[in-house]
């Protein structure tokens, strides 16, 4: 779905319906069928809350987080499935299983093996049927028990943040570098240096997040390195980050990519986000973001060199 301001018909009022159950709109703007300036301003809201890019557009991932948005904890049986089940419920299942000392992995809101397994165990645990569903009689066990773990970041968290404490070299490790748009300069003198270093690269199909994810993940990435082009004078270093949770490990190698990238791309930020690509690829994953590309593309090998040492430091 792309929808933008001027557009109208069923689709912008369903829109609107998602954005107002959200709090995003008030009552009498949730059926005007008019992509309205109002719309826009919530449409900007929600993408800030979800981490995503603020434009004021409903592309395909907003929409996505919206549909996701929908389901509250309880609204219904959660369970492991092909594919995936994915939702707020799940993420507020993973946050909860976490505090409580269940490792279900990162905080995602993708119900994979992970948390199927630290659902089985507090089932086994809290004297419950173990099925490996989480049903009504599970969801009320659980917010009992939340409500006496305190509001600490969790056993996901914590385990993240040893991982990224203690680095491994890089020779051997299991490099994915990705890209979306025309970075092929950059990326052929990344993988140069990395090679020449000892790094095993995965190559990953341009452009498409889903491929690149599963293809990283199916094939044991230690870490994901992607590049994005921008139009706009705009450039950004994002790590997988939601309320509940951010990546320990994203979070440490983008600010060391700030650092040597400062003096390369003055003005580069940093931002935790919940971009598809970062939130589905199971390693720590940064996400490169540059523009306006006919500027950009004159400092590849600079650029290729700067994220290069940012690595190297992050596995010592």
């Amino acid at each position: 779905m792309s929808l933008a301001p001027g557009d109208s018909g069923e689709a912008v009022r369903q829109l609107q319906r998602r954005l107002g159950v959200a709090g995003y709109l008030p009552a009498n703007k949730m059926s005007d069928d008019m992509y309205c300036a109002q719309t826009q301003q919530a449409v900007s809201a929600f993408q800030t809350e979800s981490g995503l890019p603020v434009t004021g557009l409903c592309d395909e991932d907003t929409w996505t987080a919206l549909l996701e948005a929908w389901w509250n904890l309880g609204d219904r049986p959660l369970v492991l499935r092909s594919p995936n089940l994915r939702g707020d419920d799940v993420t507020e299942l993973q946050r909860i299983l976490s505090r409580l000392g269940f490792d279900c992995g990162r905080i995602d809101g993708i119900f994979g093996q992970k948390l199927d397994r630290a659902l089985n165990h507090f089932q086994l645990n809290a004297g419950l049927e173990v099925d490996g569903v989480c049903h009504q009689d599970t969801v009320n066990v659980l917010r009992r028990l939340s409500r006496m773990s305190g509001d600490g970041p969790g056993i996901a968290f914590v385990r993240d943040a040893e991982e990224a404490r203690y680095g491994q070299p890089l020779v051997g490790r299991r490099v994915a570098v990705g890209q979306f748009g025309d970075f092929d300069e950059l990326r052929e003198a990344l993988n140069g240096a990395l090679r020449k270093h000892g790094a095993m690269l995965i190559e990953l199909p341009h452009g498409d997040s889903t491929e690149q994810s599963q293809t990283a993940n199916l094939l044991g990435a230690d870490v994901y390195v992607g590049f994005e082009s921008s139009p706009e004078r705009e450039s950004r270093i994002s790590y997988y980050a939601v309320p509940s949770f951010e990546s320990a490990g994203g979070r440490s190698l983008a600010l060391l990519m700030e650092r040597h990238l400062r003096d390369v791309v003055p003005g580069i930020a940093i931002e935790g986000m919940r971009l598809p690509i970062l939130r589905e690829t199971k390693m720590p994953a940064v996400l490169v973001t540059l523009g306006p590309v006919e500027v950009i593309l004159s400092k590849n090998a600079r650029i290729a060199e700067a994220i290069f040492l940012a690595l190297l430091a992050w596995a010592p």
